[in-house]
């Protein structure tokens, strides 16, 4: 029987800043873009003050200031945030334990045979070492396996511990509402609600006919299964990204080419940097369009020869730009590279080998 803990971390954006800024411990504070209120980024973080007023992560910061004109308004600081992280991920190796980092904030760990103590010992003992360490709160779950284990750490939000026994797995998670499980979002609840299905109780109990005619038998199975906490995922230790891309919503919408030509020069030049500390290569690039209308369409090139420079990658996103149409001004552009293949295994082209 494995015992698995998830530690999340409470509000972890709004967190650094009240330590970097601790006049604003118990304002509400909005973390999120370049903090001007009156732009379009959006929330990545808000403290649970500011929640208070139903602010939440993904909220335009224009709602977010009509909800609570009195918050605080901070831009995003990624690298000192990284530097955070990477110490709450130092602590948990002093566990000796099997760790899956899922985010910039939040892991799992394998507890099952730790000699340091029983599961709820363990928790304890990292939260008072990441306080100790970065000064920060962390919420921990402790379930059977990882999906019973996330659900448990966002149960007694900030600075919780919650522990859930094999045993009352079913009993703990029936009363929630079923879009607490992964995989249950927005449209997918909705369409459980209107089956009269609410709660992970009603969704454990519900006809399995019933789910495969809505969702197909191995979606309707699925989400059965984890609505009785059923979940044998490993925990993932190392992974390879599929793609890595950044993206730009403007200021103002834009028809003007030469605006999303210069976005695309430091897009190039972040995707090199990030190709290159993972040692990748990148086989093809994705350009993506959002327009004011928010029709979103992509165009792609696989080029001839892998590459991590910024240069053949920017020449091809700037040669798919010429296939969208233009009739309309742009929202949101996006650059991205997948198709990617590790730099020693691929043949690396002569220097002056033409990239297209």
């Amino acid at each position: 029987m494995r015992t698995i803990l998830h530690i999340d971390m409470d509000a972890f954006f709004a967190g650094v800043e009240e330590l970097r800024h601790p006049e604003l411990r118990g304002k509400p504070l909005v973390v999120g873009g370049n903090g001007d209120p009156n732009t379009r980024g959006v929330v990545s973080t808000a403290n649970y003050a500011a929640r208070k007023f139903g602010i939440h992560s993904a909220m335009p910061l224009k709602e977010a200031y009509r909800r609570c004109p009195s918050c605080v308004f901070l831009p995003v600081d990624y690298a000192e945030y990284s530097r955070i992280s990477k110490e709450m991920m130092e602590v948990l190796r002093e566990f000796g334990c099997t760790i899956e980092e899922v985010g910039i904030d939040e892991a799992f760990m394998d507890i099952t045979d730790s000699p340091l103590g029983t599961p709820e010992e363990i928790g304890r003992k990292l939260k008072e070492r990441i306080k100790e360490k970065a000064g920060l709160t962390a919420s921990v779950g402790i379930a059977p396996n990882k999906l019973v284990a996330k659900i448990a750490s966002d149960l007694e939000k900030p600075d919780g511990l919650t522990i859930i026994p094999e045993d009352k797995v079913q009993w703990r998670l029936a009363p929630l509402r079923a879009d607490r499980v992964w995989g249950v979002g927005e449209v997918t609840y909705a369409r459980l609600l209107k089956m009269g299905i609410k709660t992970l109780g009603d969704l454990a109990e519900a006809d399995e006919g019933k789910l495969a005619a809505e969702f197909g038998e191995n979606w309707g199975r699925s989400l059965k299964e984890r609505a009785r906490g059923i979940d044998d995922s490993e925990l993932v230790t190392e992974w390879e990204p599929r793609s890595l891309s950044r993206e730009t919503t403007f200021e103002k919408d834009t028809a003007k080419m030469l605006e999303i030509k210069k976005e695309f020069e430091w897009m190039s030049e972040d995707l090199e940097h990030r190709l290159k500390k993972r040692n990748f290569l990148a086989r093809t690039v994705t350009v993506k369009l959002r327009y004011s209308d928010f029709t979103t369409l992509t165009r792609a090139k696989t080029m001839e020869r892998p590459t991590a420079e910024r240069e053949p990658i920017m020449r091809a996103g700037l040669g798919l730009l010429h296939k969208f149409p233009w009739e309309r001004p742009v929202r949101l552009v996006g650059l991205r590279v997948s198709n990617l293949v590790a730099a020693e295994q691929a043949q690396s082209p002569p220097p002056d080998a033409a990239l297209f």
